[in-house]
């Protein structure tokens, strides 16, 4: 059948030659990784044809021999990349080569720091690799056919990275995709055999998958006819089957690289195998040193590489990992499953509860590893991965007090934005007495820091954990305790620090006597603001807690805290409001002034200023703001 050629001239998204010129550049010094890239592809292609064709064994042609082919030809200056996998038909080009925005361009470009070092680990996290091909060329070709598809329907792609692309139906027998690149003036050093050879022994010799190259000439071959004889440039054994003391550390941040398609080296990793009964299987599992930025999109795709008795079955296979730990990556490759597996069984196959329990294991005890031998690696981790490892508690009831154990806080202690505070830190500091783990959330750090709530705290020398992070409010309201000890706001309920104070008995009853004649003195004063505030509030009360701030909001023991009514109400949910109970400090003059005024007209003015005030000190919106400037000159006014 004769080839509709349909040649077609079209544009990259908008941003696409700014973001090639990003790409090109920020990759200048290490050029050699154009390879790595294109090689990853064509094995990722080699993949999924290994899956699509357990159920539809026909994709294999007549060519089930899986392979990746590198070549070069120096006297027309290209290099070529094949694979005999999945192939694109002419929509999937367009889509997969033609529009890179889909993977974030403008995100991408928003993070770019102008630091190439900084930048270049942003590169692989948008999945654009491919285009680091224009770092060594100015020409690219793409040739492809969609297994399944007949020779006429394949795709000719065509740019030289500037804007725009030409692409076409071409006749292409093999199933598969070549990749030719165009190799610039002064880039003549990969056009060497050595020189690509030592690339692939360095970033793809553990790919499960045989990458030929010519059979290098020796002096007798020279004396022979030409030929154009195969050979395996690389180990084509997967990394994972092999003993771990045979792993360089180098060959795992490789193969890192390689499934993660990321630039930078991993934060850490796990490799673990385990043999007999149901559980047999293999697990390499990594940290990466940075957060994707689309690590809070719960549409990602997300998971682990899955292989059957080491078959590549699928990509991104979520059902092994919580969502909570949604930042690994890794290979799983077990012989518990049987080979034709699918997303929909994986739901329902009993190992799988199994092995997700197991491989949970793993990666808290890696963490739990890193948190005590090397503290500088874990503040690392925990500064890209600690608000998704809060999630956990709510999430694995099973492990709630290992993946307590893990997290950590900023606190009064150290009175830095910084989280460093175990929870176990805490609890060495507890005074003699204390039974509860104090806390405070707050919108932001500073809020928390500057809470009236903690003055009686400070003033007993007592740490109290500021929670400012979004999640915190989420994560108090699963984990209401650890090793014992109650997590308690210290923005809720009655304040009673008898226990642990260091007061004496006579003191304590010298102290009580006291409160209950202020009580008795202010008895007025607190009726005649409940009636101002009305309902506004659901008591007044005296505080217990106040030291040097006039006045304070608090919620009863079981109501739900502000904070969270807030967070709730800003993601658009209904809340049923939780009126604020309005404490004040007697030895306050604000205070004074008011019990003063208590028989006239200024009271109500003085009654409002104080509440506002407790509302803006707890990190809240006035309703009128105006009101409140208005109030505030008529009585700084006299």
């Amino acid at each position: 059948m004769a080839v509709n050629a349909r040649q077609e001239k079209l544009n990259f998204q908008t941003e696409v030659k700014q973001l090639l010129n990003i790409v090109i550049h920020s990759l200048y010094s290490n050029k050699e990784i154009f390879l790595r890239e294109l090689v990853s592809n064509a094995s990722d292609a080699v993949d999924k044809l290994r899956f699509e064709a357990l159920s539809d064994p026909a994709l294999l042609e007549s060519d089930s021999n899986l392979k990746i082919e590198v070549s070069f030809d120096p006297k027309a200056r290209t290099i070529t990349v094949s694979d005999n996998g999945i192939g694109m038909s002419r929509d999937e080009v367009i889509e997969n080569l033609g529009t890179i925005a889909k993977s974030g361009t403008r995100e991408f470009l928003s993070r770019l720091t102008g630091d190439q070092k900084k930048d270049s680990h942003l590169i692989g996290q948008f999945g654009v690799g491919f285009y680091s091909a224009f770092i060594v060329a100015d020409k690219v070709t793409v040739l492809t056919r969609r297994a399944g598809l007949t020779a006429e329907h394949g795709v000719q792609w065509e740019s030289n990275g500037e804007g725009d692309y030409t692409i076409e139906n071409v006749e292409k027998k093999s199933r598969g995709t070549d990749v030719i690149l165009h190799v610039k003036e002064g880039e003549d050093d990969f056009l060497n055999d050595w020189r690509l050879r030592m690339i692939i022994s360095k970033y793809s010799d553990h790919i499960n998958l045989p990458i030929m190259m010519h059979k290098l000439e020796t002096s007798e071959d020279k004396e022979k006819p030409a030929t154009t004889e195969w050979e395996v440039a690389n180990r084509a054994t997967a990394l994972w089957t092999l003993p771990k003391n045979t792993i360089t550390d180098e060959q795992y941040k490789e193969q890192y690289k390689h499934i993660a398609h990321d630039f930078e080296d991993p934060l850490a990793w796990t490799h673990n195998q385990v043999e007999g009964g149901s559980l047999d299987y293999i697990s390499l599992l990594y940290i990466p040193q940075h957060a994707p930025m689309d690590l809070w999109q719960r549409d990602k795709q997300r998971g682990l590489k899955l292989y059957v008795q080491r078959v590549f079955i699928m990509d991104h296979v979520e059902q092994f990992m919580p969502f909570y730990l949604r930042f690994v990556r890794g290979i799983l490759d077990t012989n518990a499953l049987p080979l034709n597996i699918s997303r929909e069984i994986l739901q329902d196959n009993p190992v799988i509860a199994k092995l997700r329990a197991a491989l949970v294991k793993r990666v808290l005890d890696l963490l739990e590893k890193m948190a005590k031998d090397d503290p500088e690696k874990y503040a690392i981790f925990w500064d890209q991965f600690g608000k998704v490892l809060k999630e956990g508690p709510a999430e694995d009831f099973a492990n709630r007090q290992r993946i307590a154990k893990l997290m950590r806080f900023s606190s009064t202690e150290t009175n830095l934005p910084v989280q460093t505070v175990s929870l176990d830190d805490y609890i060495k500091r507890m005074k003699p007495g204390q039974t509860k783990i104090f806390y405070i959330t707050a919108e932001t750090f500073n809020a928390a820091k500057s809470s009236p709530h903690l003055e009686i705290f400070r003033k007993n020398k007592i740490e109290v954990l500021l929670l400012s992070d979004q999640i915190d409010e989420w994560l108090v309201g699963h984990m209401n305790e650890y090793e014992g000890k109650k997590l308690h706001s210290v923005a809720k309920g009655d304040l009673n620090l008898d226990e642990i104070t260091t007061e004496t008995p006579n003191e304590k009853e010298e102290h009580k006597k006291k409160e209950e004649q202020v009580k008795h003195e202010f008895d007025a004063v607190i009726k005649q603001v409940k009636t101002v505030l009305g309902n506004q509030v659901k008591e007044v009360r005296i505080s217990n807690r106040l030291t040097t701030s006039p006045s304070c909001l608090v919620v009863d023991e079981n109501d739900m805290g502000l904070q969270l009514q807030r967070l709730l109400k800003a993601a658009g949910q209904e809340v049923s409001e939780v009126k604020p109970i309005f404490e004040l400090n007697p030895e306050h003059p604000l205070v004074l002034k008011l019990k003063q005024e208590l028989n006239n007209e200024a009271f109500q003015e003085w009654t409002h200023l104080l509440f506002e005030q407790a509302v803006l000190a707890e990190g809240a919106q006035l309703k009128d703001p105006a009101a409140f400037v208005q109030r505030m000159n008529k009585l700084l006014l006299g």
